[in-house]
């Protein structure tokens, strides 16, 4: 099968690739390359995927395959391997979208006796050293694979309390004094595996020895590996969350996991009952567009400039409904970055900008109404105008500047019912313009802004 060469070109990087990694890489990580095993045939999903691939079936926007492979990348492995086998040419195409040197395919002759017969096909092209192995119908949470990754010896992810339904469907494994020595369908253990490992080369050799014996399947090699060399197991992290996809309710089920993890810790109440499940909605049903997350950044800009000009000129209402419309789009293009893997600092750079524009804006009109309309002095709306958006700066700019400096981050969650962030901001905003009071809007921002920072202050210099 066509593909790039396994090894990076010189000069080649993570940002030219437009792919960015979530976080630094520990140095620690022995892992040089990762396989992708996206070589077998889809029965139990063969009404939503005719005869095709399962690996490109959609979630997210992303082919499974795709995924698969922007996941490893994006949690630091340095080159990926893709094993395809039915349906080859459309799944190399699907990989080949991510346009990365990194990123290879190769053909699995024998896929169809097993995926330990696609493992083994990619033996030939791995160099020596430990690799990560992915099945591509795995669906994982952001960060889930940081553990397994972090492993010096080979390992694999188990889901130690899994619910009855993926324990009944799931391989299990069998764990003794911290190591995993059996794995199998058959038998009577609690902890399944999530379908990720870390395996030594010594793993080739325990396939075919599985295969001489009638097994090729991958639990049957690594059983054989374990007997050898027992893996390491490590647990699935309370925070994570793991799917394999194989019937229509599994393929729904990953669709409402990935929607909710799109959400943050540190939403407070506006985000988390009013902007959160819609954006995220909104994101479900863009991702299949791929749009560039950075134009949905412009166009949530826009949105608010547009909101501004309105509300300069008393149309509260439609204003209003703009301004949330705005704050509701201003989550969705994280939400989209977050859904293709492709968040990265620039475009959160970029966001950032375009949210103090766009709120400097919001508050000048609110400003400029509020001239024909408060009972005040020229010069004290334009002091209270002033006075509203530095709060608002000084807000954002509080938060960004302890988390650049690497301070204890203040409990967002709980400064989120101040209404000082932005999705309170703009939710006040917008009930203050329904009322036609433009004024009342640009005091409880100034008031609740302020207050939120100084509250911050207190809390990360405490």
């Amino acid at each position: 099968m066509a593909g790039v060469p396994l090894e990076p070109s010189e000069g080649s990087s993570a940002a030219e690739s437009g792919i960015v990694p979530a976080a630094p890489v520990p140095e620690l990580r022995l892992a040089r390359v990762g396989v992708v095993l996206a070589a077998g045939r889809s029965e139990r999903l063969r009404e939503l995927t005719g005869d095709g691939s399962k690996a490109l079936v959609r979630i997210g926007g992303l082919p499974l395959v795709e995924r698969a492979v922007r996941t490893l990348l994006a949690a630091g492995v340095p080159r990926v391997l893709v094993v395809v086998g039915h349906d080859a040419g459309p799944v190399a195409a699907a990989v080949a979208r991510i346009e990365s040197p990194r990123v290879r395919t190769v053909l699995a002759e024998n896929w169809v006796l097993g995926n330990g017969a696609s493992l083994a096909a990619a033996e030939a092209v791995l160099p020596t050293g430990p690799f990560v192995v992915v099945t591509a119908d795995h669906v994982f949470s952001e960060g889930a694979l940081d553990g397994l990754l972090a492993s010096r010896e080979p390992a694999v992810l188990v889901d130690s309390e899994p619910i009855p339904s993926v324990w009944a469907e799931g391989t299990k494994v069998r764990i003794q004094d911290g190591q995993a020595t059996a794995f199998g369908k058959h038998l009577d253990e609690p902890a399944v595996d999530c379908g990720a490992f870390v395996l030594s080369p010594d793993v080739f050799g325990c396939a075919r020895q599985a295969a001489a014996e009638g097994d090729h399947t991958l639990a049957g090699a690594v059983t054989r590996l374990a007997a050898v060399r027992p893996l390491r197991a490590v647990p699935l992290s309370a925070d994570a969350w793991w799917q394999d996809v194989d019937t229509p309710d599994d393929l729904r089920q990953a669709r409402g996991l990935l929607r909710r993890s799109l959400t943050k810790a540190a939403d407070g109440p506006v985000a988390r009952l009013l902007n959160r499940p819609i954006s995220t909605r909104v994101s479900m049903a863009l991702a299949p567009l791929r749009l560039s997350p950075d134009l949905v950044s412009l166009a949530a800009f826009l949105l608010g400039v547009i909101a501004a000009g309105l509300l300069a000129g008393g149309a509260g209402i439609v204003g209003a409904i703009l301004v949330l419309a705005a704050s509701i789009l201003d989550g969705t293009d994280g939400e989209l970055a977050r859904l293709q893997i492709r968040a990265g600092p620039r475009g959160a750079m970029l966001d950032g900008v375009l949210d103090r524009l766009a709120d400097a804006a919001i508050l000048a009109g609110l400003g400029v109404w509020a001239l024909d309309v408060v009972p005040l002095s020229p010069a004290a709306v334009l002091v209270l105008t002033a006075t509203a958006i530095c709060g608002a700066m000084l807000s954002m700019a509080t938060k960004d500047r302890a988390a650049v400096l690497g301070l204890r981050p203040a409990p967002e969650r709980a400064l989120g019912h101040l209404l000082g962030g932005r999705d309170g901001r703009l939710l006040l905003v917008a009930l203050a313009a329904i009322a036609g009071e433009p004024g009342v809007g640009l005091g409880a921002v100034a008031a609740t802004s302020l207050g939120s920072s100084l509250a911050r202050l207190a809390l990360v210099l405490r």
